[in-house]
């Protein structure tokens, strides 16, 4: 049984005139317990994605799909009530802007206590207070903060960025989720602290079956240990695989530009002030994408047949959509179908 099987995904934004598609036609899938990378550049819809999964999109936004099931379950089938029950015990989200996302009139310790599960704890009331506030401890210390006693009584405004963002870790793990999405969860962080959020949410994949979608700039920081990759592109999934073969052998040429614009410092031939790799152009707006292949304009290999929308693809089980895929030959009569 699959943790994650979604086709045809779309998303559109509503507007007074009409209507702008911000994902388009995305399939995904992830077995129980594995780790999927989400790559892309900023605007490319990654954070959408995630959030209409979770419910988190308002009515503004139109979310369609042919299939969204969940551990087996068709979440587009349920009813409003049932389908927040299973989101809510099964699947949590760390969010990009934790401040924005925490409750500024609560203090920490009761935003915690309140992600805690009630299964958990048992006998009479004062006992279960203790277990609780035990458990709220050991939380904030995985993540590492070590002064608890001061972050139970303050407020989010009170709190660094840093901080706030270890607290939306500590409530995102504190039901041992089947399905953790963790939306850039290391950015506000040091350095050494993003090292130890990874090795956490690693043993947790390990130990607790957890699976992970992990979506990130930093690629670095996912390949080490993702299963799979997937790769967006202005509101399309452009590429996803395996983790090792699309590090060695890419097939869309986003995909490989994203690698290559990544400085490689163990290699020799790195030189100091030297210029990183770029691909030209920037990303196009939602309300004016180009005709045909949505990296057309920036592609360096892009031909005629470029103008017509490639299909999905698919060699030794990596998913792409390009005309012309790197390290093989030409899709043959491919645009005619388009």
């Amino acid at each position: 049984m699959r943790l994650l099987d979604i086709r045809n995904l779309n998303i559109e934004l509503l507007t007074s005139d009409s209507s702008i598609k911000a994902v388009e036609s995305a399939n995904f899938s992830m077995k129980m317990a594995e780790v999927s990378g989400l790559i892309g550049e900023s605007g490319s819809g990654k954070s959408l994605v995630a959030k209409a999964l979770v419910g988190m999109l308002n009515n503004r936004w139109e979310v369609t799909a042919d299939r969204l099931h969940f551990m087996g379950q068709d979440l587009n089938r349920m009813s409003e009530s049932k389908r927040r029950k299973v989101i809510s015990d099964n699947i949590s989200m760390i969010y990009q802007e934790p401040r924005r996302c925490l409750d500024p009139t609560s203090n920490i310790f009761s935003q915690l206590e309140e992600s805690l599960p009630d299964y958990e704890f048992s006998g009479w009331f004062g006992a279960k207070k203790e277990l609780r506030i035990k458990k709220c401890i050991r939380l904030l210390h995985k993540v590492g903060i070590k002064e608890h006693e001061k972050v139970f009584n303050s407020y989010p405004h009170m709190l660094s960025e840093g901080i706030c963002q270890k607290i939306m870790i500590a409530m995102a793990i504190a039901k041992e989720p089947k399905l953790l999405i963790a939306d850039e969860p290391t950015t506000s962080l040091e350095g050494d602290t993003s090292l130890k959020v990874i090795k956490l949410l690693k043993s947790l994949n390990q130990l607790k079956e957890m699976g992970v979608i992990f979506i990130t700039h930093n690629l670095f920081s996912i390949t080490s240990w993702a299963d799979s990759i997937n790769v967006m592109y202005c509101g399309q999934l452009i590429e996803s695989g395996l983790t090792k073969n699309i590090i060695n052998a890419p097939k869309h040429p986003y995909t490989k530009a994203l690698f290559d614009s990544e400085p490689d410092f163990k290699s020799r031939d790195i030189n100091n002030k030297q210029k990183l790799y770029a691909l030209k152009g920037t990303i196009p707006t939602l309300q004016h994408l180009p005709i045909g292949c949505r990296l057309g304009p920036r592609c360096p290999n892009a031909q005629r047949a470029c103008v017509k929308i490639p299909e999905q693809q698919k060699i030794k089980g990596q998913f792409f959509r390009c005309h012309y895929p790197l390290q093989q030959k030409p899709l043959q009569n491919n645009w005619k179908k388009a």
